[in-house]
């Protein structure tokens, strides 16, 4: 396949693919938990009491044990239940009176399971002997393990490369395997269940399967560019993860190219505010209502230029693309259908802005040059001269 062609096909799949991209409603979302340590310590800490309200007994244990089983040797198995659950335990020996903190600790008379949860497979600091030594005392076996949501065994040093590495993934993917097999549980316990699923689905599960007008989009598009043979392939598996690292290969280049033609743009639109808009306006106004350009905000406020105005004026930008998206959805009279290949003017107000403004100045206008064109003096013009501070 060609390089237009291939352009072609991840061009018009995208919408397709970014609608199940986009976030959708999660109430991890949206009370933003799990993005500390110890509120997640707490989901995995009530799933794994088999006396806790989620009623599903000790199936949480025996998950995870068997994760944790699998990775040992025959002899070093560990029983998969009657554990007792334990949180913020305090791991000092007298023998290293350092203070350190297991996240959760599963106990038996006999063995122990020492659990570190992170984001990664990391010990960031925790004393990995000292984890063994606390599970190991009164001739207990011991297991540390590390269960994060990534792993990265280049991350695991300082004794935690002998840790048992358990995934989020792993181990909820097999509590969906066994819920979805208890039918008489999901129908007793509707609230449990859905917030499991609330939990399988933001640390799981990533991006939304696509709608049916979705995917009929999507098989369109395969046919229109020539790509539609790769559904009579086999294996399909394999030919699946050979399409999807050619599209993500094509795509990573565009997306590279296409910032850097937004950084061109930026430093173009710019020079034309300070060699053009900015003399313009102030000759024009008879006296420095713009004092300087300044092009300076980064993320998603970076591709613009501000035209900085007196103290107790309101600064005026000139925004395209990406900044451009932004302020339409945040002004108080957004631009009903916005052509964002064109240049969009906003007026300061407060925090926010009051006006926004799209322009006949197109991006590819600004990269070719605008040695004297006008169209962006005048809409400064209008903003400035209609504001209430000016009159």
């Amino acid at each position: 396949m060609d390089e237009s062609a291939l352009t072609r096909m991840v061009t018009a799949l995208v919408p397709t693919m970014s609608r199940s991209l986009s976030e959708q409603f999660n109430v991890f979302r949206v009370m933003r938990h799990g993005t500390h340590e110890k509120q997640l310590s707490n989901v995995f800490a009530w799933l794994l009491r088999d006396d806790a309200t989620h009623h599903l007994d000790d199936a949480f244990q025996r998950i995870l044990l068997a994760r944790v089983n699998s990775a040992l040797s025959p002899e070093e198995q560990l029983p998969i239940a009657g554990f007792r659950v334990l949180q913020e335990v305090d791991t000092t020996t007298a023998a290293d009176p350092s203070k350190d903190i297991a996240d959760i600790v599963l106990l038996r008379d006999d063995a122990a399971v020492m659990i570190e949860n992170f984001e990664t497979s990391d010990g960031h600091g925790h004393d990995y002997e000292s984890y063994l030594a606390y599970g190991s005392a009164n001739g207990r076996r011991s297991v540390v393990v590390m269960l994060c949501g990534r792993q990265e065994r280049q991350r695991l040093s300082l004794g935690w490369e002998d840790a048992v590495v358990v995934t989020y993934a792993e181990v909820l993917d097999d509590l969906r395997t066994h819920l979805d097999a208890n039918r008489r549980w999901r129908a007793d316990n509707p609230r449990q269940d859905a917030f499991i699923n609330e939990l399988v689905d933001h640390f799981v599960e990533g991006p939304q399967a696509m709608t049916l007008h979705d995917q009929l989009t999507f098989i369109k598009t395969m046919c229109e560019t020539g790509e539609s043979a790769r559904y009579g392939r086999r294996p399909m598996t394999s030919t699946a993860e050979e399409f999807a690292a050619q599209v993500a290969l094509h795509a990573q280049r565009q997306f590279e190219d296409s910032r850097s033609t937004l950084g061109a743009v930026k430093r173009a639109l710019r020079e034309h505010a300070a060699r053009v808009v900015r003399p313009r306006v102030n000759e024009l106004l008879g006296t420095e209502a713009i004092r300087s350009v300044s092009a300076n905000f980064q993320g998603q406020w970076e591709w613009s230029s501000t035209l900085v105005t007196p103290e107790g004026e309101p600064n005026i930008f000139l925004e395209f693309g990406p900044t451009a998206v932004t302020e339409n959805e945040r002004a108080p009279e957004p631009v009903s259908e916005p052509d964002y290949s064109r240049v969009f003017i906003t007026r300061e107000a407060g925090a926010g802005i009051d006006r926004i403004i799209e322009t006949e100045v197109t991006l590819e206008e600004v990269l070719a040059g605008l040695p004297d064109d006008g169209r962006l003096v005048s809409v400064v013009l209008t903003l400035m001269r209609d504001h209430p501070l000016s009159r």
